[in-house]
């Protein structure tokens, strides 16, 4: 079976930032010629969107590839607009209920925003951030979430 919270760990390990590594995971559900624009995209939302500390990017992935499935694209489509809202929702419970939070600063257990300044991705990095378990959760309870809405299969692939 597929395992796409493991992908995403090593996506993470790879140096793709928290967003990055959970769209990665996903990246069967974007089209193929746009992927280095998607993931461009999903660059900004890393550390809590750009270091802000903000809502985890492991969330905010989780929200686009939810977003693929149940958004819309007319103004005015408020049924849609309130399914996706509900689904986005359903996701977010289950990741707070999993990690205490779906806050950057608080799962990194952080005060206020860092700075604009990445970290080097060092062994000393690795040891004192929980990111990379982050990354597999999240895109594990999306895996779950997504099988749950019987849009992926028992192995893990895209129905």
């Amino acid at each position: 079976m597929r395992n796409r919270g493991e992908e995403a760990y090593s996506y993470f390990l790879e140096g793709y930032n928290c967003s990055q590594s959970v769209m990665m995971a996903y990246k069967d559900f974007f089209p193929e010629e746009s992927f280095k624009e998607i993931l461009s995209l999903a660059s900004s939302f890393g550390g809590g969107m750009g270091r802000l500390r903000e809502v985890c990017g492991t969330v905010s992935a989780a929200f686009m590839v939810i977003g693929t499935i149940y958004g819309y694209s007319l103004p005015g489509d408020n049924e849609q607009k309130a399914k996706l809202y509900t689904k986005v929702q359903e996701f977010a419970s289950l990741f707070e209920k999993d990690n205490g939070s779906i806050i950057c600063r608080d799962l990194l257990g952080l005060e206020g925003r860092s700075t604009p300044v990445p970290e080097a991705r060092t062994t000393d990095y690795y040891q004192k951030r929980p990111c990379p378990n982050i990354c597999l959760s999240s895109a594990s309870i999306l895996q779950k979430f997504l099988f749950d809405n019987g849009i992926l299969d028992e192995n893990g692939e895209r129905k």
